[in-house]
């Protein structure tokens, strides 16, 4: 679907406030200085963010963007953006955790737009190939605009034991849409243990990609029911936007933000407003270890720019 001309074009969020601590010892050894991973090209000529921002181009128009950033990374992140490749670059005063970025993007597009329908980009995954991680990235938008109080989370299934990742065990199938599965969701399980990888991939789990689509109000409502005490504090910051006080209401809402993850303090907690759409003929993977994306590299037959001298240390 085009949605260039409607004007319920989804709003786009990308997420770079990382601070790669999982990767510090590798970037160190290739790099010889710390870099978080979303701003490095690991092949090719262009860095994971600036992949996540040209996948985001075929989503939304750059005025749709809300781009989150370390406030320490922000002048990395605009010297990887282009004239074409661009949108709103918004530091945050401080790290506090997956929540705050999420709903400090959402604060921005609620003050210009509280109908939106938004997708959710972690900038630190790989995907390939991209034409169909974006075929199935627009199923989950059609179904977030045609419904209601439903977020759907792109879910993709495990070939392997993997304690490092989120997990969510599948429900009853509600639909097929444009030839993807949706599933209602299950518990989800985060970081967990070998044992219980094993028990959720005997059971049919997914593994949970942070990849999602819903309404901002449904978002919205579903904060205000998990963590009341951190929508108070953007909700005062939505009225600021836009006026003199921004800057230092954000700064001032950073000071007192407690830190909430959003898979472990609101997905677990309402896991029935959640459907799972079936990520399927797309190889995913959180680069988390230089294992993984010297293996992953290695499936699709390209070359890294580091060396496997790098990744043993």
């Amino acid at each position: 679907m085009n949605w260039e001309n409607k004007k319920d074009s989804p709003w786009s969020v990308i997420l770079a406030g990382g601070e790669g601590e999982r990767l510090r010892p590798f970037t160190e050894r290739w790099l010889g200085r710390h870099k978080p991973k979303q701003y490095c090209t690991f092949v090719g000529s262009r860095s994971m963010f600036q992949h996540t921002v040209d996948r985001a181009d075929q989503i939304s128009r750059a005025e749709r963007k809300i781009i989150i950033v370390a406030k320490e990374h922000q002048n990395e992140a605009q010297a990887q953006l282009t004239a074409t490749k661009t949108g709103r670059v918004i530091p945050q005063p401080k790290n506090r955790d997956t929540a705050a970025g999420i709903f400090l993007a959402l604060a921005h597009i609620k003050a210009r737009d509280p109908n939106a329908t938004v997708v959710l980009f972690p900038s630190d995954h790989f995907v390939y190939p991209e034409d169909r991680f974006l075929e199935i990235v627009r199923v989950a938008i059609d179904a977030a605009q045609q419904t209601q109080h439903w977020l759907f989370l792109l879910g993709v299934s495990p070939h392997r034991l993997e304690p490092d990742y989120g997990w969510v065990e599948a429900g009853r199938h509600l639909a097929w849409k444009n030839g993807h599965r949706i599933l209602a969701a299950g518990s989800f399980v985060e970081k967990p243990t070998a044992e219980e990888c094993r028990k959720a991939m005997a059971a049919g789990a997914y593994w949970n990609t942070l990849v999602l689509a819903a309404r901002l109000e449904t978002l919205w409502k579903m904060g205000w029911n998990c963590f009341p005490e951190i929508m108070s504090l953007f909700d005062a910051h939505v009225e600021a936007i836009g006026t003199s006080d921004e800057g230092s209401v954000l700064d001032a809402i950073y000071e007192v933000m407690p830190a909430r993850n959003f898979s472990t303090h609101l997905l677990e907690r309402t896991p029935d407003q959640v459907a799972i759409v079936e990520m399927t003929g797309v190889l995913w993977c959180d680069w988390g270890r230089p294992e993984r994306i010297l293996e992953t590299l290695t499936q699709v037959g390209r070359r890294p720019a580091f060396s496997e001298a790098h990744v043993a240390g």
